[in-house]
């Protein structure tokens, strides 16, 4: 069967689209194909800065001839109605034929399409595609109407079978295609002509292109790796960098260069994202973990193998290396002086115009996590100094200059002030976790800085009413819901959502009310940003009274009931986002979406860390026979009691008495439930579900044994209402672990 293959030949793309623009040549000429009833066998795309291919296997020659049938107005219908039908089918009024039905005659319209060669279809879906290719960004060069990401230079179209190879005759916006391309722009510019997939691999090597990027990836970390280790180093990975690096060159020459030894003393994470941001180089690590080396990958090789290249990049390395060292060494005096510039510049920064500056967030947060730090074992004026120095680099040049670096650059930063290790730790860690793969904090003081910075956003943003909605999530408040959910079940916080969030809520009404009565502005503002930048002579914190005369008057601000009701309101809603962010969270973990339902329902429900151990136990419980088994027993028992309170207008939850019983399965229930709540309600209070949920499944044979023996609607209303108690207690007993009602059957 024939083959098909396309090249579009232009300027280079650039890197960060190479990889989808490849997908969507394939996706959009497979597709256009498969629309117009060909056939293929399989499909690849490739792509490399001066070009995107797609090869198609197996490509059948022609569409099939197709036939349809439509059915029409009636024959003596009005004309127009009869001239519409014929428009839409192309066809004339004797072409039409007249069929027999109920209501009389009808036309029908047999339309027959004869099959088409392949080369045509394959010129229309390709002139489609180039014309309306998804370009995240595209221009228009010359005098022509195309757009394209850079300027198309050349469209290769071959469709090639036993018999030989055809241009697929085609031409768009003047450029017609052929079955010529060229190779390297330096080392083999001269056009050439290919027969065929295999060929254009081929000959493209030996032109010194690599086709395909993963080859070209795989080829620039070997060489890299053998050259390191040959000298002891080591390559730090860097896969994105690697995928980016390989979409920048067509025939990648690695060469390894060194690091001027006045930028060794420089954080080695400063080093490796300068020059990876800069420079795209790779950082090269010696066996103590010092970055000392790069490897550039040119995209041509040079009579001296390299040298000229080398040297012109470690020029503009020390240039870059330089400018690094100064930031560094600025910010390290601003550091060991205590950051005070820093922090007072903060008040100066807008967090978000309806939440105020970072000073202010900064204020919230560091009274929100010395609430939190005794729950998670952390030192609560530890936890608040923390707080308020995690995001001091935020002012540094360094962070300015590289911002992903904050955090990272804070811990440096705090260390250097003189504070513990632990207090310079919370910068980095309070970040975490960035997503669901990212690492948890576990140190005491991160977990409680972490959970107040995320707990401040989520409330902050709900209280001005920018939740997420659909797909858009502007302000990544899935992923901080995600994270305190990560945090505290990880971690095994045990945290009163509610409490906090309400607690968090506060500063918004309090702010609310102090603005309504002008107190904020003039005096209570003062107190905070006292209690956060004390003077330029002075270190942050050195006065802690101010802090606690701040609180204290926050705290005692004329804040009503009628104030929090919205707050209240809020925290209602933002608690049921935190139950669907953790039934995602869950289900990656396998419990079904009906268990957490089921455990959502109990009290406590905004204690994640409880929640999730009640579901953990759920879930094993019912994976066992007995427990899948009793939901049934337990559901029968629950419909049957439901219907009986119904129709009676009573509830039935006395309990049974044994005098009434009739048969031995009721007895042998009735010792089963006794014996089964002397455990489950002890290992409830201890929270121990594991042996609650145990001894629940252990129900599942005695309520079997009743069911089968006995019919619950007896004549006698006495022992009638007496088994109806007694399935009042099962239903009660199984309500303690979880609302079993909830599983799906």
């Amino acid at each position: 069967m024939p083959d098909l293959l396309i090249e579009l030949f232009s300027e280079e793309i650039p890197a960060r689209m190479q990889r989808k623009a490849a997908e969507d040549l394939k996706r959009l000429v497979t597709d256009g194909l498969v629309d117009a009833g060909l056939t293929y066998a399989g499909a690849r795309a490739f792509s490399t800065p001066r070009r995107l291919a797609l090869t198609v296997q197996g490509l059948t020659a022609e569409s099939p001839t197709t036939r349809e049938e439509r059915k029409g107005p009636r024959a003596d219908a009005p004309a127009q109605a009869i001239e519409g039908f014929l428009r839409s089918t192309g066809l004339t009024r004797e072409q039409l034929e007249e069929r027999a039905d109920k209501k009389g005659a009808v036309l029908f319209a047999v339309i027959e399409k004869p099959g088409r060669k392949a080369p045509e279809i394959v010129a229309e879906v390709l002139d489609a595609t180039i014309r309306n290719f998804p370009w995240p960004k595209s221009m228009r060069w010359g005098a022509g109407s195309l757009r394209w990401v850079r300027p198309l230079h050349s469209i290769l179209c071959l469709f090639s079978d036993e018999a030989g190879a055809e241009v697929v005759p085609l031409s768009v916006d003047g450029i017609a295609a052929g079955n010529v391309t060229r190779g390297h722009r330096f080392l083999a510019p001269e056009p050439f002509a290919v027969s065929g997939f295999e060929d254009y691999a081929a000959k493209l090597k030996r032109a010194r292109v690599i086709l395909d990027a993963e080859e070209r990836a795989e080829a620039i970390r070997a060489e890299a790796e053998s050259q390191a280790f040959a000298q002891g180093l080591e390559v730090v990975s860097d896969p994105g960098l690697l995928e980016e690096v390989s979409g920048l060159v067509e025939w990648p020459v690695v060469l390894m260069g060194k690091i001027d030894a006045q930028f060794l003393d420089l954080p080695p994470e400063v080093l490796q994202t300068s020059m990876k941001e800069h420079q795209k180089f790779f950082s090269v690590k010696d066996k103590t973990g010092r970055i000392t080396r790069f490897v550039t990958v040119a995209n041509t090789e040079t009579e001296d193998h390299g040298a000229t290249i080398l040297a012109g990049n470690q020029k503009v390395l020390a240039a870059r290396l330089s400018d690094a060292k100064f930031f560094w060494e600025n910010d390290l005096r601003v550091a060991k002086a205590g950051m005070t510039p820093w922090l007072e510049s903060l008040a100066n920064v807008t967090f978000h115009n309806k939440l105020g500056s970072q000073a202010e967030r900064i204020a919230r947060i560091a009274a929100l996590a010395r609430e939190i730090a005794p729950l998670v074992g952390a030192d609560p004026d530890a936890a608040e100094e923390a707080a308020q120095l995690a995001k001091a680099d935020l002012s540094s040049e360094m962070v300015y200059e590289f911002p992903e670096l904050q955090g990272l650059m804070g811990r440096y930063y705090i260390a250097a002030a003189g504070k513990p290790a632990e207090i310079a730790a919370v910068a980095q860690e309070h970040y975490s976790p960035l997503g669901p793969s990212d690492i948890v904090p576990t140190a005491p003081l991160s977990v409680a800085v972490a959970l107040a910075d995320k707990l401040d956003t989520l409330t902050g943003f709900w209280a001005i009413d920018e939740k997420p909605t659909g797909s858009k999530d502007p302000f990544a408040l899935r992923r901080a819901a995600l994270g305190v959910i990560r945090l505290v079940v990880e971690n095994g916080v045990r945290l009163g959502l509610l409490k906090e969030m309400l607690s968090a809520f506060l500063w918004f009404a309090i702010r609310d009310v102090a603005e309504e009565s002008r107190e904020y502005t003039s005096e209570l503002e003062s107190l905070i940003k006292q209690a956060i930048v004390l003077g330029e002579e002075q270190q942050v914190l050195d006065n802690l009274d101010l802090v606690a005369k701040a609180v204290q008057t926050i705290r005692e601000m004329p804040v009503t009931n009628s104030d929090l009701v919205p707050y209240a309101n809020e925290t209602a809603d933002l608690l049921s986002f935190f139950h669907d962010r953790l039934k995602v969270f869950l289900k990656d973990r396998g419990i079904r979406h009906d268990i957490i339902d089921a455990c959502l329902a109990m009290e406590g429900n905004d204690d994640l860390a409880l929640l999730v151990k009640r579901a953990e136990a759920l879930n094993a419980t019912l994976a066992t026979d007995d427990g899948a088994n009793l939901i049934q027993g337990y559901k029968r028992a629950a419909n049957i009691l439901s219907q009986a309170e119904e129709k009676d207008g009573v509830e039935y939850s006395y309990g049974a008495d044994p005098k009434f019983f009739e048969d031995a399965s009721e007895t042998a229930l009735h010792a089963a439930l006794a014996e089964a709540e002397a455990v489950i309600a002890p290992a409830l209070k201890a929270e121990d579900f594991a042996t609650a949920m145990a001894a629940m499944a252990a129900l599942r044979a005695p309520v079997d044994a009743f069911f089968e023996a006995v019919q619950v609607n007896a004549e006698n209303q006495i022992v009638r209402r007496n088994r109806l108690n007694l399935l009042s207690r099962i239903r009660t007993l199984c309500g303690q672990v979880a609302d079993l009602g909830r599983i799906e059957a």
